[in-house]
């Protein structure tokens, strides 16, 4: 939904890697309704094997990643929308990545949805930020024509085959917050991923609400310490 080139996207980005000591990589992927699923999904992998491509040329590959990144230890890292493309990329990875090696997956209040109403959905259907039917408009505009919300981009516990690759996420942060709509599926995705033997860190906060981070500059603060911690405790 946003641009790399947003300052909110750059600025963000610019504080994740100086926090983590991370070199950050972030993707312009397609947008929808012009481009729906899996095309933002593509633009991640995409993106991945661009970074491998240049960590491989020894000679021309890019320098700030060929001479500094450290290829044993990488991240998908994504929020709302962009949670969603990272966890749908991270199970689309296939074995030519070498020499990148990807031990985890970071997912801020990713973005679900399925035909069912969950409680949260329900009680906060008029949310002032993302209200319900907003929700519902962003999956129509967003999945497959002739699909709806059960498809297994939108619905991540009605693919058995997908859920069989639930390991390639590597270890797995999921943050969310308790005025979210999207709670409940949160919630829920995280007991999907502990029963698959996903290790899972999972932080919620009872307030907040989805992308509270936008505008609240301690929240902000707080989710990129949880993120500094995670990356950290992974070395």
């Amino acid at each position: 939904m946003m641009s790399v080139a947003e300052t909110y996207v750059h600025e963000s980005c610019n504080r994740l890697a100086a926090e983590a000591q991370a070199i950050v990589i972030s993707v312009e992927y397609r947008l929808a309704p012009e481009n729906r699923l899996p095309a933002q999904y593509e633009d991640a992998i995409a993106a991945v094997h661009w970074v491998r491509d240049q960590a491989r040329d020894t000679e021309n590959g890019d320098k700030w990643i060929r001479d500094y990144g450290d290829f044993s230890r990488c991240y998908l890292n994504g929020i709302s929308c962009g949670a969603n493309i990272a966890f749908n990329a991270a199970l689309r990875l296939d074995d030519d990545v070498e020499p990148l090696k990807f031990v985890g997956t970071i997912l801020n209040q990713p973005l679900f949805g399925s035909k069912q109403r969950t409680k949260s959905e329900l009680k906060m259907a008029a949310d002032q930020y993302m209200p319900l039917p907003v929700l519902d408009l962003v999956w129509e505009l967003t999945l497959p024509p002739g699909t709806d919300r059960d498809h297994r981009f939108c619905n991540p516990f009605v693919d058995k085959p997908m859920r069989a690759k639930l390991r390639k996420l590597g270890r797995c942060l999921v943050i969310g917050f308790g005025g979210d709509l999207l709670i409940d599926r949160n919630q829920s995705f995280v007991q999907m991923l502990v029963e698959h033997g996903v290790l899972v860190e999972a932080r919620f906060d009872d307030a907040g609400f989805h992308m509270i981070d936008m505008i609240d500059a301690r929240r902000a603060s707080a989710i990129l310490n949880f993120i500094k911690e995670f990356v950290g405790s992974g070395r």
